[in-house]
């Protein structure tokens, strides 16, 4: 494997030469890329990897009884475990592969969902909820008869827990919500909700009328696992989730963990080969954990780039990835409350760099010309390309939230650990221009 050449840590001094299309030039000017919370780019290791598994590796794995099947067998199983304990789960059994994020929350609401929801149930989730972590819930309420509710954010852009305490009650059947919020930045006390779930059920078990299960928890950490050390034992948390492409691993390969007793009680979600027990034709048995939710050929290939991305960050260090960019953010923000005397900037989500992961969206309003005039968000990102600036704009798949506030559309800065200061100054620079 080309990572076992790499020392054993990673200068973040150093770590933009590991990225190869950060060489590019866009427009005649040197690529800053600003758009990792969309996707991340993948460094060279990575990208060795993955050719590695195809040259030399690839067959299908459980099913052939000969050498290359043997070892992508091996290298699926080991990526696994490598994964598993990067996000402190206690059995590699927990852990499920999936395309990403999106598909990990589907399989949680058809599997669990299906078989645990009924008529007058209620689904809790946030207003800053991505898309992936709403419509799923809105599809089993609708099928169900169940409501879905919404915990509300405040003017500062947090989840206001005091509505969430009201909220919660004995219909309340699952609580799921963005461990980071890829539009706000906000980053979600996880662990407080948690300990709020488990404190209503020790108070409304008192009461002879409640023989439910307590409320589950499920966390939408797509824009957490990269950014941040994350352990899901010590969250709290019962179905925790991430995608592969936006922690420097390949696309098309993401993980839903998933305590074992709860994975076991439910049923699969995709059905065929590769996980079932015994076929007859009046019956089928499923095999156990985590095959059981793996049906037909898995993205071997994904699943080792992405146990190449998780030893590659691993490298780094996760506290260190969250104190650099815990830096970058703080500069920007501050960057940006310089007014200049072309543009004011309004900035969305917790002005304390602490309370909020690696990114930031924003509005931008003209001073001069058409005074008091928005610059749509594509107008933004459209001149910011022209200068070899990468962002994304839009309503960055949180249209509630959006809306809430008023707006059409942001643009959206979000860091990854190739990024610097330097990064930070050619934005500034470049929002001159429009």
């Amino acid at each position: 494997m080309y990572l076992e050449n790499m020392k054993s840590t990673k200068s973040l001094n150093s770590i933009k030469k590991d990225f190869p299309i950060l060489n590019r030039q866009i427009n005649g000017h040197p690529l800053v890329y600003l758009d990792s919370a969309a996707t991340s780019q993948k460094p060279q290791a990575i990208i060795d990897t993955l050719v590695d598994y195809y040259k030399n590796h690839n067959a299908n794995v459980h099913r052939g009884i000969h050498t290359l099947g043997d070892e992508s067998t091996k290298m699926y199983d080991i990526a696994r475990q490598t994964i598993a304990e990067f996000i402190g789960a206690s059995d590699k059994k927990e852990l499920i592969f999936v395309r990403n994020t999106t598909e990990a929350i589907n399989l949680v609401a058809y599997s669990w969902g299906r078989e645990n929801i009924k008529s007058g149930d209620e689904i809790l989730v946030s207003e800053m909820e991505h898309h992936s972590n709403l419509v799923p819930w809105q599809m089993l309420a609708k099928e169900k008869g169940a409501v879905v509710k919404f915990i509300n954010v405040t003017p500062e852009g947090k989840l206001d827990m005091e509505d969430l305490k009201r909220k919660l009650n004995p219909k309340t059947k699952i609580v799921s919500v963005v461990h980071v919020s890829n539009f706000l930045g906000t980053i979600n006390p996880v662990k407080e909700i948690a300990k709020i779930i488990k404190e209503f059920q020790i108070a409304t078990s008192k009461t002879p009328r409640n023989d439910e299960k307590r409320p589950l928890i499920f966390i939408d950490g797509a824009q957490a696992v990269p950014h941040m050390p994350v352990n899901v034992k010590e969250l709290g948390c019962d179905f925790y989730a991430f995608s592969g492409h936006k922690m420097y691993g390949p696309m098309g390969i993401g993980c839903l963990w998933g305590k074992k007793e709860l994975l076991e009680e439910i049923p699969p979600f995709l059905t065929g080969g590769g996980m079932i027990n015994t076929v007859s034709k009046d019956k089928t048995t499923f095999t156990d954990l985590p095959d059981k939710f793996e049906a037909g050929t898995p993205n071997v290939a994904g699943a080792v780039g992405l146990a190449a991305a998780v030893k590659y960050l691993q490298r780094v260090g996760m506290k260190t990835v969250r104190e650099h960019e815990l830096e970058l953010t703080k500069y920007a923000l501050e960057k940006f409350k310089v007014q200049s005397s072309k543009f004011k900037i309004n900035i969305y989500g917790p002005m304390n760099a602490e309370e909020r992961g690696g990114l930031i969206a924003f509005t931008l309003r003209l001073r001069s010309g058409q005074a008091g005039k928005e610059v749509h968000g594509h107008d933004v990102a459209q001149v910011l390309d022209s200068q070899g600036i990468a962002v994304r704009s839009g309503h960055h798949c949180v249209m509630p939230m959006h809306d809430k506030l008023g707006l059409a559309a942001t643009t959206r800065v979000s860091f990854g650990i190739y990024n610097t200061k330097e990064d930070v100054n050619k934005l500034v620079e470049a929002l001159k221009k429009i």
